[in-house]
């Protein structure tokens, strides 16, 4: 399975927003629309992500307010990226492997959509539902000679 698979089921309703967003707009967004990541982009291009765990540590930072801050000055700035052939299993392992939970899904420098952990396991879970669908169907139609007794 690809990544572009997952992306065919999602949809396609991405969020974005720039580095010079007021940070307090984002928190908006993000409650309003029930999602945990927003992609920052500055003319075209992917300058960085802001996620919760930004947000819960910028909190922590200032007592528990966001502040009158920008989005620039709290956005992972370096944030790692796939591709739409990238393959799930790769997926899963940079997510555990650098700690994140959203990945941005860049076709050469045009942003594709962004994938979370969520979304990768509710692929891997149907898709293993799947399997095991046409596993039991398959089972079931066994030819009768070829069966054995149990013993």
């Amino acid at each position: 399975m690809r990544v572009s698979d997952i992306l065919k089921v999602k949809g396609n309703v991405l969020f974005t927003v720039t580095p010079d967003t007021a940070l307090q707009d984002a928190v908006n967004t993000m409650a309003e629309h029930d999602i945990g990541s927003l992609v920052v982009m500055e003319y075209g291009d992917l300058v960085g992500m802001l996620t919760f765990r930004e947000v819960i540590l910028t909190l922590r930072k200032n007592g528990g307010n966001v502040g009158t801050s920008t989005i620039r000055k709290v956005m992972d700035d370096h944030p790692i990226t796939c591709t739409p052939e990238t393959d799930v299993n790769e997926v899963r392992r940079m997510m555990l492997e650098h700690h994140v939970r959203y990945l941005p899904v860049m076709e050469s420098r045009a942003l594709m959509g962004v994938i979370s952990f969520y979304d990768v396991a509710k692929a891997v879970v149907e898709e293993q539902g799947f399997e095991n669908r046409l596993l039991k169907a398959y089972i079931r139609d066994w030819p009768e000679e070829d069966r054995q007794p149990a013993r």
